[in-house]
């Protein structure tokens, strides 16, 4: 009965999102494309090397042992922020709200104190997405592959006062990105809702399988199936069985397509199967 009011609850806020278009209620955002063809870690990695392949591309994240790599639904609320306001503002330094409880609104998280509250766990992943490494590999064959690196950001300095999340503080906390990452941003950002993305915010693979659909519906022209093993490396890297990825891949699609209904895509005994839908957001981006 909870599954199903959950769903009942997803089909009614959907429906909502189809009567006003995500451009319009200023909720369209954008995404990073190196993090749509390859995903960050889904739980906490038990090392500072993760690394997922996408047919030719392959995309290794690094970082310092002492602070750990980003994992979970809070980095990637985060990097569609980032890529959303680098788009908009065309800049490389982005002030992380006016005041922490204002930032934690546009994520679509409600500030929580205490050692496992929200607050703790956002410092925690902005300081290890921010001092993350990237490496984006592609091979395409031996005569052609490159790569490109970079870290996330150059600085970052978090002012925030816990106890104090409604209080504007005396400077700014802020992230200035690299030069390398903040081109890679605007050179081809994925479009997607923002809207949709907090309300599939409980689970990582969600989002990903949700950005991943919208950005592969934008130039699907024919019937295609991928192959679980292929989904595997690219969604699930931390499942020690394909039939488990296969299982909680499905699990989450069912809450993707009821906020992405128009995405034709349907399981089959060696993998899934898409057919070319409309994009759930259109790739109308201005000055891009």
């Amino acid at each position: 009965m909870e599954h199903a009011g959950k769903a009942l609850k997803l089909i009614a806020e959907s429906m909502d999102l189809e009567i006003e278009e995500a451009k319009q209620a200023g909720a369209l955002g954008y995404m990073a494309r190196a993090m749509v063809q390859a995903t960050m870690p889904h739980r906490k990695p038990a090392e500072s090397f993760f690394e997922r392949t996408n047919g030719a591309f392959t995309l290794t994240m690094m970082a310092p042992p002492k602070v750990g790599l980003p994992y979970g639904s809070m980095p990637r609320l985060l990097m569609a922020w980032i890529t959303t306001e680098a788009v908009r503002t065309k800049s490389r330094e982005l002030i992380l709200g006016d005041t922490l409880s204002a930032f934690m609104r546009e994520l679509g998280l409600v500030p929580t104190g205490g050692r496992w509250g929200s607050i703790t766990r956002l410092r925690e992943q902005c300081r290890r997405l921010f001092t993350t490494s990237v490496s984006c590999l592609y091979v395409g064959d031996p005569r052609h592959q490159g790569e490109t690196g970079f870290r996330i950001a150059d600085r970052h300095m978090l002012w925030w006062d816990p106890k104090s999340p409604d209080q504007a503080d005396l400077f700014a906390s802020i992230v200035h990105l690299s030069e390398l990452f903040f081109a890679e941003l605007i050179k081809a950002p994925v479009p997607i809702d923002v809207r949709t993305l907090k309300k599939l915010s409980q689970s990582p693979l969600a989002i990903d399988i949700y950005v991943w659909l919208t950005h592969r519906m934008s130039y699907l022209r024919q019937r295609t199936m991928i192959l679980w093993p292929t989904l595997e490396a690219q969604f699930g890297a931390e499942y020690t069985r394909t039939n488990d990825f296969r299982s909680a891949f499905l699990y989450h699609l069912k809450s993707v397509l009821v906020v992405y209904p128009k995405a034709n895509v349907a399981p089959e005994r060696g993998g899934l199967v898409l057919r070319p839908s409309p994009t759930h957001i259109p790739r109308l981006i201005p000055g891009v």
